[in-house]
């Protein structure tokens, strides 16, 4: 009797085909979630998010217990230097070869604009926890793209509705010329003449001005009852330090920061800041849970957080409860989760995410204290007013985001 030789080489090819295609689905099941930060670690915004922001997202990491789905989570980092270039080549590494599922962080509007396009075009969620352009859930919206923490649409709708009706109608910006200055200048000015307040002119800068005096200068001729800085990180700093050395409020003009976070106010110091009307998502020393939280991160940071590192940990557990609902990480069934939960943690309560990606949540308006209110290294602000969500933002249907029907 002959043996059915013709027929191993057949049954080996089988059994090796089964054995890679096991092989296969093993290390894709065992492929981990994975988180990129998008960082400013060196430049002009590195106070602002940083090392800190970093560490927050890592925070959110480890108590969600560091896995989901029976999966690893991995968090990458990169400095971005705050330039487009480098943060779209990085974003494009990441997603094409590193496995990387989300991006967060993203510190300029410029550079958040510019991923938001490649994270769409290879359906990837990307979620804005620091850059503020409205544009970004407005005529440049995507189905991929998530902007968690404020924009310049809230800031303007806080700060200036407040400052206008203080009386302060007649305005003068010093704005930075590039994405986010432009927006929030724009945004302020409608709040502005929706109002009846005038805006008498405006001054724009390049990133990381070097001096402030030639815009302050103008501002001052101008009489505008305030000078508006639509700018951030250390180039308010400067402007608001220079504003003081040229005399700006005692030449009775008010300077007011339309964006200004914690750590610049630290850095510009009570003495100078004093009475510095901002509006912010989120304030350390808020409720017992921003406290809980903070001094969380101020053990492990050595100092109190802003809105947008507070935010990125935010962003991130909420990410994860959605891949956990979902039982995937598919970027479509994980943003559809994400829309449907509530967002609940110790700086949002029954925050909700729209279709245009924009997050709604309560903002509020700080007032900074002077000196002798403040009883402590941190203890820099008062709260003003609160302004409920769906005020705050703007309207779902005035953006034009194409997602909106």
């Amino acid at each position: 009797m002959k043996k059915p030789m013709k027929k191993l080489p057949l049954t080996l090819a089988i059994a090796a085909a089964l054995t890679l295609a096991s092989t296969a689905h093993a290390q894709t099941s065992a492929a981990p979630v994975k988180i990129g930060v998008l960082a400013d670690l060196s430049s002009i915004y590195s106070s602002i998010g940083g090392k800190g922001l970093v560490d927050a997202a890592r925070m959110a990491i480890e108590d969600f217990g560091g896995t989901v789905l029976g999966k690893p989570i991995e968090l990458v980092s990169v400095d971005t230097q705050n330039k487009v270039d480098v943060a779209s080549a990085k974003a494009r590494q990441w997603f094409d070869t590193e496995g990387v599922d989300m991006v967060t962080d993203l510190p300029s509007s410029s550079i958040a604009l510019a991923v938001s396009k490649i994270a769409e075009d290879k359906k990837k969620i990307m979620m804005v926890t620091s850059a503020g352009s409205s544009d970004l859930t407005g005529k440049n919206c995507s189905p991929y793209t998530i902007h968690w923490t404020y924009d310049t649409y809230a800031l303007s709708n806080g700060t200036a509705s407040a400052v206008l009706k203080a009386g302060g109608d007649s305005w003068y910006f010093i704005a930075a010329d590039y994405a986010f200055g432009q927006a929030l200048e724009r945004d302020a000015s409608e709040v502005i003449k929706s109002g009846g307040g005038k805006v008498l002119g405006s001054s724009r800068h390049p990133l990381s001005a070097p001096d402030f005096s030639s815009f302050i200068v103008q501002a001052q001729t101008s009489k505008a009852k305030v000078v508006a800085l639509a700018n951030g990180g250390q180039d308010t700093i400067n402007a608001i330090k220079q504003s003081a050395e040229f005399g700006v409020s005692k030449g009775g003009q008010k300077v007011v920061a339309l964006l200004a976070f914690l750590s610049d106010i630290k850095s510009i110091g009570l003495p100078m800041a004093q009475g510095l009307f901002l509006t912010e998502a989120f304030y350390w020393d808020q409720n017992d849970k921003t406290r809980t939280w903070s001094e969380r991160f101020y053990k492990r940071n050595g100092v109190m957080p802003t809105m947008t590192q507070a935010g990125t940990y935010g962003a991130v557990s909420h990410y994860l409860r959605a891949i956990k609902t979902a039982a995937s990480k598919d970027a479509d069934k994980v943003m559809a989760q994400m829309q449907a939960l509530p967002i609940n943690d110790f700086m949002t309560t029954n925050g909700k995410l729209r279709i245009d990606g924009r997050v709604v949540r309560d903002m509020y308006l700080y007032q900074v204290k002077t000196p002798a209110e403040s009883k402590g290294e941190w203890d820099l602000y008062k709260t003003v007013a609160t302004t409920p969500g769906d005020t705050a933002f703007r309207p779902l249907n005035q953006g034009g985001c194409r997602l909106v029907k």
